[in-house]
């Protein structure tokens, strides 16, 4: 369905969410919709969305814990516009707050400790590699411009309460420095999640959950595949996932 000329309008859960998507600016993978998913929050809990982009993974974490609280942290004043108007879209303005900053001055915008769970699904590739326009929305929010590893550990270690959780999505290219920043900040990992696209290749993404001020002891998940082969159909796990 198409919301007018600068926008798409597009759905999840058989239509139980809808999400408006810039036409020619960054648009949301299976990345969102995996640490969506992923995360398994107490009745009640406060849930901060680190760079949350158009919002996708607070409303689908609104929609499947329905007793949360979530605030969506965005730097581009354009992408926070366009996640006011999807918790609109959805009514859900009670309990998804959209606050336009920059997680590198968290100290003047959340109160220290004040989150029972922290999920990002941060910028992947280092600046200047890869080929992308460089002033845009994608860039942004696909390379380390405004945010790298460091910063986004370092504002989720202000925000999260102790023994609160934390969980982020990167390529497994990566999980050796995701790790060791992890655990520089005092944030514990726990639970590591490899991804793989099909089975026989090799993981190209990790789901990792840290515990701050957790004790060592990490448990590596049985391995999750996106599509059951190379036939692009999702793999029963996958379809899980879209399942209202």
């Amino acid at each position: 369905m198409t919301a007018d000329r600068d926008y798409t309008e597009d759905t999840l859960f058989n239509g139980r969410i809808r999400c408006l998507q810039h036409r020619t600016g960054y648009r949301f993978s299976v990345d969102a919709v995996l640490l969506g998913n992923f995360i398994s929050p107490k009745p009640g809990d406060r849930i901060l969305d680190l760079g949350c982009g158009s919002g996708i993974v607070s409303l689908i974490l609104a929609y499947r814990w329905p007793s949360v609280n979530i605030t969506g942290l965005e730097i581009q004043p354009g992408m926070s516009k366009l996640a006011n108007k999807n918790v609109a879209l959805n009514n859900w303005q009670e309990r998804i707050e959209i606050v336009h900053g920059d997680l590198r001055e968290i100290r003047g915008i959340i109160e220290p400790g004040s989150f029972d769970w922290v999920v990002s699904n941060p910028p992947y590739r280092k600046s200047g590699t890869g080929r992308v326009n460089p002033g845009g929305e994608q860039a942004l929010a696909r390379h380390e411009q405004a945010a790298d590893l460091a910063s986004v550990i370092k504002a989720t270690n202000w925000a999260v309460r102790k023994r609160g959780r934390s969980v982020f999505i990167y390529p497994a290219s990566r999980g050796a420095a995701v790790i060791a920043e992890l655990k520089n900040a005092g944030l514990e990992p726990k639970k590591m999640l490899p991804i793989f696209s099909y089975p026989g290749s090799v993981a190209n993404l990790l789901i990792i959950e840290a515990v701050k001020q957790g004790g060592e002891e990490l448990t590596l998940l049985p391995p999750f595949y996106v599509y059951g082969e190379r036939d692009g159909e999702y793999s029963p796990e996958m379809s899980e996932y879209y399942s209202p």
